[in-house]
């Protein structure tokens, strides 16, 4: 055979294959030194790149808005409860222990930035991540269930270690979208890590979600396995506008 369709036959055989334990211990042993290695080498890039186009389909499953990173944060207007080190944030530690994070502060001061930062490092570790904002996860929701789909996607969203929900609060909710909300809340409690991102304190849930008792129940699966991270200052916008002069 020559090298052209050697080459052939060897790729028509890597997509066919899912490789046996005993065939591949039987030629690891046989093989001479040099051989065991290029094995190896090529095992060890197929791994990398499977990891890789695995890390890529999460990334694009959670539809974060923008690629962020912590490289590019700015930690010094953020306040971490004793309960919580930088490092439980960065290296995605909470979310095997299905802990929850309200990402509290003002409009501007990085709370997106740093959900989605950690929402990527997810990915990187081969975490399903879903990212959405309230608006757009209560109008999915609504739609699902105008359509009799609602379960299905509640359980595509319960197949998440994470669910981003950012701009908790910025605009009213009505009853109905207050349910659907707190089915999310009360489906994830123990089971997955939710992100909350908002500037509205907890004593104003309940008007904004038009329930008082709904917005109880929320604040109580959040907080008992949860962590409140505070972001202060100035909004970055602001600080970098162009019309700020």
């Amino acid at each position: 055979m020559t090298g052209r369709g050697m080459s052939g036959a060897i790729l028509d055989s890597g997509r066919q294959l899912m490789l046996s334990r005993a065939v591949l211990a039987e030629f690891a042993s046989k093989g001479t030194p040099k051989q065991a290695s290029f094995l190896l080498e090529f095992f060890t890039a197929e791994l990398a790149s499977r990891e890789e186009n695995k890390r890529a389909r999460l990334l694009k499953k959670a539809r974060f808005p923008a690629p962020k990173s912590f490289e590019t944060f700015d930690w010094s207007h953020v306040r971490l409860p004793e309960s919580l080190s930088r490092q439980d944030l960065t290296g995605c530690a909470f979310l095997p222990r299905c802990e929850n994070m309200v990402f509290f502060g003002g409009v501007g001061t990085g709370k997106t930035h740093l959900a989605t930062a950690i929402g990527s490092a997810a990915c990187g570790l081969a975490m399903e991540t879903r990212f959405f904002t309230a608006s757009e996860l209560i109008l999915t929701l609504a739609r699902a269930k105008a359509e009799g789909r609602l379960d299905k996607v509640l359980s595509d969203i319960g197949k998440a270690d994470l669910v981003i929900i950012d701009e908790w609060g910025y605009v009213p909710v009505d009853t109905e979208g207050a349910r659907l909300l707190f089915q999310v809340i009360a489906d994830s409690y123990e089971r997955r890590s939710l992100l909350l991102t908002t500037n509205l304190e907890f004593s104003r849930w309940g008007s904004v979600l038009t329930d008082d008792q709904m917005a109880a129940a929320m604040i109580d699966r959040l907080v008992h396995h949860g962590h409140m991270v505070i972001f202060e200052g100035e909004s970055y916008r602001i600080r970098h506008a162009l019309m700020r002069n």
